[in-house]
């Protein structure tokens, strides 16, 4: 496989589309849409006591709240992503830490996205207040690692960043 040309096609807020080329190995050319991401920080937050902290969010794409891991995009593609990581976590909770450790590593969606997530252990909380944005209604729920555990089981957290990044964790404890 060879790519031969990409096209912008549309240039958004949070990704731009590209409409790729590619050459397939008998010579065939066939064309694939392709999404360019900054990429984005995620961050799961321990509290002193060992529970977890959550965003509930509205998600457009799926029409309806969610409960996630708090994340973000990298403002730009020289923000480092721990720097991120520690934005996100006080804009979205409310708390701050210096006390970040590199958990994973994620690609989102590799078949059409190169979205990169990387996602921290915050220990060490503080309490400050939270700075969200004009369009975001965020509220925070605190849980045991076991309810989380059992929210994904149930299928109540869907989101696989924060599937990931919780079960990830949860490896880390043992």
């Amino acid at each position: 496989m060879k790519r031969t040309d990409r096209v912008l096609v549309k240039k958004n807020h949070i990704f731009d589309l590209y409409e790729d080329t590619l050459e397939l190995p008998d010579g065939r050319l066939v064309k694939h849409d392709f999404l360019f991401h900054k990429g984005a920080s995620a961050v799961v937050p321990v509290m002193e006591d060992g529970r977890l902290i959550l965003v509930r969010q509205y998600r457009n794409a799926i029409d309806r709240f969610t409960l996630e891991i708090p994340a973000g995009g990298r403002n730009s593609l020289d923000e480092d992503f721990e720097v991120a990581a520690k934005r996100e976590l006080e804009e979205e909770t409310g708390y701050r830490s210096e006390d970040l450790e590199h958990l994973i590593t994620l690609k989102t969606a590799v078949a059409f996205c190169n979205e990169n997530i990387e996602v921290y252990i915050a220990r060490n909380l503080e309490k400050t207040k939270q700075h969200l944005d004009d369009d975001e209604f965020i509220d925070i729920h605190i849980y045991t690692l076991e309810e989380i555990l059992a929210k994904i089981r149930n299928f109540e957290i869907q989101d696989a960043k924060t599937i990931a990044a919780v079960t990830s964790y949860a490896l880390t404890l043992k």
